[in-house]
Formats: structure tokens, C-alpha cells, sequence
């Protein structure tokens, strides 16, 4: 009897034992397993009948669209609460009124600054430590630092989560999401510290991590995985060499990354071809030996990458909490984040003044800003020969613009992931 052939898409080829059929499950839609009476009392052998399985099933993808709307609506928030054209009068569009942008000199991204970061939730680890702020390790996933950032993160989530939410469904795919960009934070604030951190990045590489966990340890069950390997290898890799820019959190990109590598192996793991064409065989048939639903090394990957996971999150997540600086234990992992250059530096002003003490004297106002990390103060000093009834406006005035303009200083000192 000459069998019937159905397409198969490349990039869902399977292969099963010593076989050279060419099976895709998903294409065939067979419910009922019957046989016709003429069929059972022939000579020749019982015709295979294939059905779709949970194995080959196609997910709806909603949550991806999902995040990426939450994100742009993150963003809108964001700039509704700069209100730039409040604090600024070099603001870029005005026309977009609160909306409008900040001056390119303090975030060429197109976005907010970075005190409004901080304001909406981005990760600040002496907010963590400090003020209890946890959430900060979650929340700062959600944010960004300008259109562009914003524009790069969105696209590349939805080239690759789509593919792998219909794959894998939308809780796998949600849980390495999140995960994911939870791990980033954590690498992130044991690293950077005197610096907020904002951006996706994180949970991004983790769905990478996790497209290339999943290539190994269903390794058998993919043809042209060889070339599948090397691309995502290089993918992988061109992206992370970006992450030695100043001003891009590398520590975010790579922490994300092996978060979601060990969660591939934990969530994305499918059942072997000779387990699962086991529930296609010919009615009557019976297998010389029964297959086990996952190979022994798929097992042993599962087991090992779940103990790393849990033990990297709670040493992660203990040193954070006291405090510890991973740069006091780790003298050359900051090249790891930012390379310096003849063309840039990779030396960071804290983004905020901790301490601000306003001395008046006369007709002179002194202002001293001391830096949490820095011992030497800045000073500032204005003179005035007007009247009294004059000075106190002056002096308001003044302090008014020289706070903006040391707050500008440093805002442009936050890490975008």
C-alpha cells in the first residue's frame, strides 16, 4: 500500500530510531484509530495511523503581545510622570506637552530621566538593601530609558517569544520570561551599585538561553541542528559583545542568560521520538521493548540544572541582601559590563546627591552636594548685591536651577539592559 506523504516544515523536522521517515504529528488529523475489516484480513502489515499530540501541539501566542503591551504602557506612564517640560525649558517635542521628551544631552534614548526611573521603579541596590525595596529586582524589567531602547526590546521579544510561546505554551514561556529577568537584576545589583538599572534585556537573553538549552537537550529529535547550534551560538554572542558599550548593564545580559540556559532544561525538555511515535503504532502491534519517556542525559540535565538554579538564586539573593560588593571579590569581572577605550570611559557618577546642605549667609548661598561614594564635596557659590527683599527670591531661584542642573549632571549615568 503506498503511503500518503504530508509537508513538513523544516524547521519542525523530527527523526525517530533507524528510520528514515520524516513524521510531523501536528500535520495529520486522524482521530479515530480504526481499521477496515478488509485491512485486518490482508497479508500486508497494518497501516500506521498518526493523531495530533500535547508532544506536537500549537499554542495560541497571547502572552507575548501581552508583555509587550504592558511594557509600551509602562513607558507612557513613565513619561506622563517626567513631565519634562515641568523641569526643563529645552525639552524635545513639546509638542507632546508632559509627554515631550528629555534634552539629548541627558538621555539621548528619547525618554525620561533618571530620577523618574528611579521614581517608577528601577533597580537602585541601596533602595534593595537599604530601604527593603525587593521589588526593585522585578519591577525594573518593566521599565525603560527611551523610544529606542524601548523599539529594540519589543521587537526582539516578539521574534523570539512568539515562536517559542507556541511551542511551549504561555506559562513555560511567562515562567523563563520572568525568571529570567529576576536572575538578570540579581547578577546586575551584586555588580553595579552605584547606578540605577533599567530595561528587558535581561529576560530577553533568558529566552535565548533558554532556545539554546532546549537545542541540546532535544538534540536528538532535530535535524540540521548542527547549523541551528552555530547561529544561535553567534547570535548569542554578537549580543553580548554589545554589553561592553558604557552605560548598557552586560551583567543584566549574562545573568538573564544563564537563568534561562538552566530553566531551558528544566521547562522546555520534550519526550523522545521513540516514546512518543509509541502511541502511533499499528493497532494490534506490539513493541519489542517499551521506550522511556526522556533519555537518562535529559534526566541528569533536568536534575543538575534545577540545583544550580535554586542554589545561585539564594547565594545570590543572601549576599545581596548584605551588602556585599561582587567587585571586592572579583577584580576583573567590570570588563565583563563596559571595556574602556581611546573613544569612551567606562567611569560612572552616582545618579543622585545623598546628602544636600544649603547655607545662607548674608547676601552669599553656598551649596554643597556630598556624594555618597565620593569624599570630596562640589561647591557652588553665588554673590549678590541686591536688596534684601530682592535676595530671597534670587536665592530660591538659584537654588532651584542649580539642583536641576547637578541632578542633569548625573542622569545620564543610569544602565539601560
Amino acid at each position: 500500500m503506498e503511503k500518503e506523504q504530508y509537508p513538513v516544515p523544516p524547521s519542525e523536522t523530527r527523526r525517530g530510531g533507524n528510520n528514515s521517515i520524516i513524521i510531523h504529528p501536528a500535520e495529520i488529523d486522524t482521530p479515530n484509530h480504526q481499521v477496515s475489516p478488509a485491512m485486518k484480513t490482508s497479508s500486508s502489515p497494518s497501516p500506521v495511523v498518526f493523531g495530533e499530540s500535547g508532544h506536537s501541539k500549537k499554542w495560541w501566542p497571547w502572552l507575548i503581545p501581552a508583555f509587550v503591551i504592558a511594557n509600551v504602557v509602562m513607558f507612557i506612564i513613565t513619561m506622563y510622570v517626567n513631565n519634562c517640560p515641568k523641569k526643563s525649558l529645552s525639552c524635545i517635542a513639546r509638542f507632546l506637552g508632559r509627554f515631550s521628551f528629555q534634552p539629548f544631552k541627558e538621555n539621548p534614548l528619547l525618554g525620561p530621566s533618571s530620577m523618574t526611573l528611579q521614581k517608577m521603579g528601577a533597580l537602585d541596590v541601596k533602595k534593595v538593601v537599604d530601604g527593603h525595596q525587593g521589588w526593585r529586582l522585578i519591577s525594573c524589567n518593566w521599565l525603560h530609558g527611551g523610544v529606542f531602547h524601548l523599539l529594540a526590546n519589543m521587537l526582539s521579544l516578539l521574534i523570539i517569544g512568539i515562536r517559542l510561546e507556541q511551542e511551549f505554551g504561555f506559562v513555560k514561556v511567562g515562567l523563563l520570561y520572568i525568571i529570567s529577568g529576576f536572575g538578570g537584576s540579581l547578577l546586575s545589583a551584586l555588580f553595579i551599585q552605584s547606578n540605577i538599572s533599567v530595561g528587558a534585556s535581561g529576560a530577553l537573553f533568558g529566552l535565548l538561553g533558554g532556545m539554546l538549552s532546549e537545542l541540546i537537550t532535544n538534540w536528538t529529535i532535530y535535524a540540521n541542528k548542527v547549523a541551528a547550534f552555530i547561529t544561535l551560538v553567534v547570535i548569542i554572542a554578537v549580543n553580548l559583545a554589545v554589553g561592553i558599550l558604557p552605560h548598557v548593564d552586560n551583567f543584566a545580559h549574562i545573568g538573564g542568560f544563564l537563568s534561562g540556559f538552566l530553566l531551558g532544561f528544566v521547562f522546555l525538555i520534550r519526550p523522545q521520538f521513540g516514546w512518543f511515535s509509541q502511541g502511533y503504532a499499528p493497532l494490534g502491534y506490539i513493541p519489542p521493548s517499551a521506550k522511556s519517556k526522556f533519555k537518562t542525559y535529559q534526566c541528569a540535565l533536568w536534575i543538575i540544572s534545577l540545583v544550580l538554579l535554586i542554589a545561585g538564586f539564594t547565594i545570590g539573593t543572601i549576599l545581596l541582601l548584605r551588602g556585599v560588593d561582587a567587585n571586592e571579590h572579583c577584580s576583573w569581572c567590570h570588563y565583563l559590563s563596559c571595556v574602556p577605550t581611546a573613544k569612551w570611559s567606562c567611569k560612572t557618577e552616582p545618579a543622585y546627591c545623598l546628602v544636600v546642605m544649603i547655607m545662607q549667609i548674608v547676601d552669599m548661598l553656598t551649596m554643597l552636594c556630598c556624594e555618597a561614594s565620593v569624599t570630596m564635596c562640589r561647591q557652588a557659590e553665588f554673590h549678590s548685591d541686591r536688596q534684601p527683599a530682592e535676595l530671597n527670591v534670587l536665592k530660591q531661584w538659584k537654588i532651584q536651577r542649580v539642583l536641576i542642573a547637578w541632578r542633569n549632571e548625573f542622569s545620564d549615568s543610569g544602565f539601560m539592559h
